[in-house]
């Protein structure tokens, strides 16, 4: 698999913040006048990961006409290498801040796994302009109406080595999909990964949402009621629009051979959020 926002036009690179976080932003495509009100996209990647996680999905976003900020959060992929050991769920909501910031105007925030409870926890104290969760950690409250049978049981060390990808393919990823992924995927900050992860020692993260009032979509990966449940719990505590995609893996929604169905999902979501006077692409 290739990374396909290498066939876009240049789009600018940034290092912003203190600690140099890596920020790419795509203009969008052909955007008319009356666009130009549309808030930014804001892509918040996942736990071992960065902003090459999204190479199948901002093309259709950019040729939608969106401007899409990339952003990566600090010691992941290209921004500046800092002590793994030290860093903090809170240290990665920081992050959130300084490139919600750079976007200007409230953004709509767009994130992955880990991103979506950072994206969540943010959106508590934050103006944006919407949510998007796709296969997001569960808070506590969705753990606590739908709990994992079993509780996380590994013992986490001073930092979490990169996940180990020896499969050839999956349920919905291909071999190139997958030696993708193993290309780029590196260590993760085991106190942030504790803080939202559930085992006798931790809860998970508390997401209030009454505090959160921007349109929110829940996508979901499901294989099988229990996720189903989730991600319905998900969506109904975050008073969101559900999506669940059936027989896809985690990943897979992301980088995978069915990609397509969520970023649809997303481009259509996206439509009703549009102005009145905002002529459709």
């Amino acid at each position: 698999m290739k990374d396909f926002t290498k066939d876009l036009p240049d789009h600018t690179v940034k290092y912003i913040g203190d600690n140099d976080l890596f920020l790419e932003i795509f203009e969008g495509e052909s955007l008319p006048a009356a666009a130009e009100k549309r808030p930014p996209l804001l892509f918040v990647h996942g736990a071992y990961t960065g902003s090459w996680m999204w190479s199948k999905y901002i093309p259709h976003f950019v040729s939608e006409g969106w401007t899409c900020y990339v952003m990566n959060l600090r010691s992941h992929y290209k921004s500046r290498l800092m002590d793994m050991t030290k860093i903090t769920f809170e240290d990665y909501l920081e992050d959130l801040k300084e490139v919600t910031n750079v976007c200007g105007v409230p953004p709509i925030l767009i994130g992955f796994s880990m991103g979506g409870i950072l994206s969540q926890k943010w959106a508590e104290t934050a103006e944006i302009a919407g949510l998007v969760l796709i296969d997001s950690v569960i808070s506590r409250e969705v753990h606590e109406a739908v709990p994992y049978m079993e509780l996380d049981q590994t013992t986490p060390g001073i930092i979490l080595p990169a996940p180990a990808r020896e499969e050839l393919s999956s349920l919905d990823e291909t071999v190139e999909d997958i030696a993708f992924q193993r290309k780029y995927l590196a260590m993760e900050s085991s106190k942030a990964f504790c803080t939202f992860s559930f085992s006798r020692e931790t809860r998970g993260i508390s997401i209030d949402s009454s505090s959160i009032t921007c349109p929110c979509l829940v996508i979901k990966a499901v294989n099988s009621e229990e996720d189903e449940r989730r991600g319905r719990v998900a969506a109904e505590h975050l008073r969101a629009e559900y999506k669940g995609l059936w027989n896809t893996t985690h990943t897979g929604v992301l980088v995978g051979q069915r990609y397509k169905e969520a970023v649809d999902t997303i481009l259509d979501w996206l439509k009703g959020l549009q102005r009145p006077e905002e002529p459709a692409l």
